[in-house]
């Protein structure tokens, strides 16, 4: 009995109160629900729990997690990221009128951080919204200079990309030891900015061992390595159309794109005529190019070969994405390419456009 009465006196003195750290709570409540009447509780893309909103507009969720893990709470059509771990008891409030869908947390570290991440994504994407508006207006004006409309935008849009991702590179950086920065890093072009998440995936797997998201964003981005700037490119050897076998090391001593298109590829097409324009600027200054196609017929490789005035070589399988070096070269879409150095080593990839124009210009001349 003694023994009882001490450990009222110990929860007492904490606040109070007894944390249950075998589950977490969540306390919700939702401000002008109007005709919401239930709360659904996913982890991951997993429906696990739903709640419905009682006479007070409130809700409540009991789980066990003894790991900090994601989950998103959703609410009508609008969804409110979470991370949450045994012992937590999570305060949410939110009013389902407010457009900015702005909320308050409490009783969760990480889950604070996510809602201050998200006040900083929000500035980003209220600049991405207005650059959609601009140019949705101007081409209702003259729908017939949408191309151009579009490149003219691109840089402003670019420019805000580029300024978000440094942003959220930075939080995860400060953030290393809590799921809400490997939440903001989550949320970046992982194409554009790989050797940042390569090294961040390299720092933070160790971290959450258990965490599923995690542990299946750094088996990908370690798969991601070996073809990755800085190393050398996978050697491989295929045949040209007309069954002549080229190896990439035959390539050494040049400046080489590595191109990977099909014919069935719009936007490989329209990109053909500005990798053209470079070969044919730089092929005599230590530029050339390998085009490995992911056709699997040969006349239309062909035709697309002589159509578009590709006059570098070529080489493919005819396997479409079952290809050897596509696999290799972890190839998920197209157009990809990689540009290596006269040594073989990966310096760039993916450059297109104006990129791939002043990369050259400032290697090269």
């Amino acid at each position: 009995m003694k023994r009882i009465i001490l450990v009222g006196l110990v929860c007492l003195a904490a606040l109070g109160s007894c944390k249950n750290n075998d589950e977490f709570n969540i306390n919700g409540k939702v401000e002008n629900a109007g005709s919401i009447k239930k709360v659904e509780l996913y982890e991951m893309d997993q429906l696990i729990d739903s709640a419905f909103l009682n006479e007070d507009q409130e809700f409540k969720f009991r789980r066990i997690s003894p790991e900090p893990n994601f989950y998103t709470m959703v609410i009508g059509d609008k969804n409110f990221l979470i991370i949450a771990r045994n012992g937590d008891e999570i305060d949410f409030e939110t009013d389902f009128t407010d457009s900015k869908n702005t909320y308050s947390i409490s009783g969760s570290k990480d889950s604070e951080k996510i809602r201050e991440f998200n006040q900083v994504s929000n500035e980003y994407g209220k600049i991405y919204q207005d650059i959609q508006a601009t140019y949705s207006q101007e081409i209702s004006k003259n729908p017939a200079a949408k191309d151009s409309i579009f490149k003219s935008l691109m840089p402003q849009f670019q420019q805000n990309m580029d300024a978000y991702s440094q942003k959220a590179l930075q939080f995860g950086e400060e953030n290393k030891d809590n799921l809400a920065g490997f939440y903001a890093v989550g949320t970046i072009d992982q194409s554009r900015y790989e050797s940042q998440l390569i090294k961040y995936a390299e720092e933070v797997k160790p971290k959450f061992p258990k965490n599923k998201a995690v542990q299946s964003f750094t088996d990908k981005m370690m798969s991601l390595k070996p073809v990755s700037v800085g190393q050398p490119a996978p050697q491989f050897e295929l045949p040209t159309p007309e069954g002549k076998i080229i190896k990439l090391s035959d390539l050494k001593g040049k400046y080489v794109l590595l191109d990977f298109w099909a014919s069935w590829c719009a936007p490989c097409r329209d990109e053909n005529p500005n990798i053209v324009k470079q070969y044919n600027s730089f092929k005599n200054k230590g530029f050339t190019v390998l085009g490995v196609s992911l056709d699997k017929g040969k006349g239309a490789w062909e035709k697309a070969i002589a159509d578009d005035k590709l006059t570098w070589t070529h080489v493919s399988e005819l396997k479409e994405w079952d290809g050897k070096v596509s696999i290799a070269y972890r190839v998920e879409s197209i157009p990809s390419s990689f540009l290596l150095d006269p040594q073989g080593k990966i310096i760039a990839k993916n450059l297109r456009g104006a990129e791939l124009e002043n990369f050259l210009k400032k290697t090269l001349n």
